[in-house]
């Protein structure tokens, strides 16, 4: 089994009470050879000393900066020429980045390459349509998965080995999403700059998804909150049709009905949904909710 190069790529973990995952993320980084760096997005849980404990370089922030800012954060401390971002329930699996960085030779125009990103029911997680894709990329839901390797219009964030100097010279991550958007933001723009986007057959990571942060209403009421809202921004953002009033009613109403049948889950969803919509609309920032607004 081929080892990478220590010295061209690193990684980043941007980590958010992560402690149930993050121990066997790390592991697998380092059965690989693989030097992570964890950047702790003020977790309450043991994250920080788990990264510390498995050698990982932590890089701590003062508050939940969000997915785009903490990783742009983590790939500015490295070094190498790769970096692979990852997310805490994601595990590489053995040969995996080695797999990633063959490709990268073979396809040098290449700014992101991503692995086979499996679910533990074995179902192959990728992404086959966007909001930001022009209409004649997006494919259907029947279409076919990629037998081999593939250029695509976009690639999942959860696991994405990036070229650091492209992704340094566009600006990495928009810093104004704070979640949600923010992959598909990326590749667009990467896209957009000329470069290709590729899904890679023979490397896989095992992806336990959802599973980076214990659920609770309050946290999906915030995640719905921010994917609203980020629909909105990046619609906005690249001239597309903005969400509409009819869909924040529904959500509204369907909050209220699942509040009456006491389902606190999908009502914090739905109010959530709606919330983040209504927020966008009125011009609120998504920084300013968390109060993140002045930082750089």
């Amino acid at each position: 089994m081929l080892q990478p190069p220590p010295d061209r790529v690193s990684a980043v973990i941007v980590s958010y009470d992560s402690a149930a995952v993050l121990p066997a993320c790390l592991d697998a980084l380092a059965r690989d050879s693989v030097p992570a760096i964890v950047v702790d997005n003020a977790s309450r849980d043991e994250s920080c000393a788990i990264a510390t404990a498995h050698g990982a370089t932590l890089l701590r922030n003062d508050c939940n900066e969000g997915y785009g800012r903490a990783n742009n954060r983590g790939v500015a401390a490295c070094d190498t020429e790769f970096v692979l971002i990852l997310n805490p329930d994601c595990e590489v699996q053995p040969g995996m980045v080695a797999a990633l960085l063959d490709a990268a030779a073979r396809y040098p125009e290449a700014a992101l390459l991503a692995p086979r990103i499996v679910e533990p029911s074995g179902r192959l997680f990728l992404p086959m349509r966007s909001l930001l894709s022009p209409e004649h990329l997006n494919r259907g839901r029947g279409d076919a998965m990629p037998e081999g390797d593939a250029c695509l219009p976009f690639l999942s964030g959860a696991c994405l080995l990036v070229r650091r100097e492209p992704f340094l010279r566009i600006g990495g991550f928009d810093p104004r999403i704070f979640l949600f958007y923010e992959d598909d933001d990326l590749c667009r723009r990467l896209r957009d700059a000329g470069h290709s986007l590729v899904h890679v057959h023979d490397a896989v990571a095992l992806h336990m998804r959802g599973r980076s942060s214990a659920p609770s209403p309050a946290r999906r009421f915030k995640a719905r909150w921010h994917l609203a809202w980020s629909e909105g921004y990046v619609a906005r953002k690249y001239g597309l049709p903005h969400p509409s009033p009819a869909r924040i009613l529904a959500n509204l109403a369907k909050a209220a009905g699942y509040g009456l049948l006491l389902q606190r889950e999908k009502m914090a969803a739905h109010a959530g949904s709606a919330a983040g919509a209504l927020a966008w609309m009125r011009g609120r920032s998504a920084l300013a909710r968390e109060g993140l607004e002045g930082l750089p």
